[in-house]
């Protein structure tokens, strides 16, 4: 039986691979809520095995959050009835544009925007583990291969097919955070003046929007795609009365906007940029999802 001051010392060596551990379920499943519970199930896991007999702890607790992750996943794609539906966004990573917090730092290092989740979301589940784990944190196949029951072969092939997947898909954007800021800057300027030759001269002639309104209103006009830049522009036209209470903030590590209008969330953008243009906005404005979120925190500089 476990003493108090065992699980004590236990939970103070699980602690110091939380954060890690937060980042492989955020990669691995795209959810906040979600991560948070896994990390909770993995820790559940610990104090119900022999502690004193784990050779490596950080990759033996790497391991299991993998496979819970892998079992939330698989559950996914067996209880969904259609594909995902390509206006679903993830939960988004927010803080401040110049303030700093170790703890989400640590939940962003090497970053990974919006842009490559919503790629991720795309990926079979085996797929995606064997991806996140070897390409986001370098875990040895070897390791990865008894999580997906396969060969080491079989999982290398398996990171393989999803890399290529991943690169062909994922657009690439504008690394200097600085830039970033000068090209959001001149479009929330166009939105609050509502400049409609503005907004489309900051925006990628082949611009695409994605919107994420929520499970309950996916499908129907609220959440869509929208294609070219002044369709774009237009649709930025129609909620410019918002624009006002627009805030730029980090979303997962690179420059986005925040919108809580007297203190409502609203709605998150990610961007992607390239050439001083917007090739990509990604809006979450799911309320449900939205009220989870620190926009206040995010939006206090």
């Amino acid at each position: 039986m476990t003493g108090m001051g065992d699980e004590e010392a236990l939970a103070r060596r699980f602690e110091e691979h939380r954060g890690q551990l937060r980042a492989v379920a955020y990669r691995m499943l795209g959810s906040l809520a979600e991560a948070e519970d896994a990390v909770q199930e993995t820790w559940l896991r610990l104090t119900r095995t022999d502690a004193d007999a784990i050779d490596n702890l950080a990759a033996w607790l790497t391991t299991v959050i993998g496979r819970i992750c892998l079992d939330l996943l698989r559950s996914r794609s067996l209880h969904r009835e259609e594909p995902m539906d390509e206006t679903f966004v993830p939960d988004p990573l927010l803080r401040p544009l110049t303030r700093t917090d170790p703890e989400q730092e640590a939940l962003e290092a090497d970053s990974v925007g919006l842009a490559m989740l919503v790629v991720l979301e795309t990926l079979e589940p085996d797929e995606r583990l064997a991806f996140v784990l070897h390409d986001l944190f370098a875990v040895p196949f070897d390791d990865i291969a008894p999580i997906v029951e396969r060969t080491s072969a079989a999982t290398r092939q398996l990171a393989s097919r999803a890399r290529r997947r991943v690169q062909g898909a994922t657009p690439s954007t504008e690394a200097d955070l600085g830039r970033q800021k000068q090209v959001l800057d001149a479009f929330l300027a166009a939105s609050r003046q509502g400049d409609f030759e503005a907004l489309v001269a900051v925006l990628h002639p082949d611009v695409v929007l994605r919107v994420d309104a929520g499970a309950l209103v996916r499908g129907r006009a609220a959440s869509k795609v929208v294609h070219g830049a002044r369709t774009v522009a237009a649709q930025a036209l129609t909620f410019s009365q918002y624009a006002p209470s627009a805030r730029l903030v980090l979303v997962n590590g690179t420059v986005g906007v925040a919108n809580a209008p007297e203190g409502r969330p609203l709605s998150v953008t990610a961007v992607t940029i390239a050439d001083g243009r917007v090739t990509h906005m990604y809006i979450l404005a799911d309320p449900d999802r939205l009220e989870r979120l620190d926009l206040a925190a995010a939006m206090a500089d």
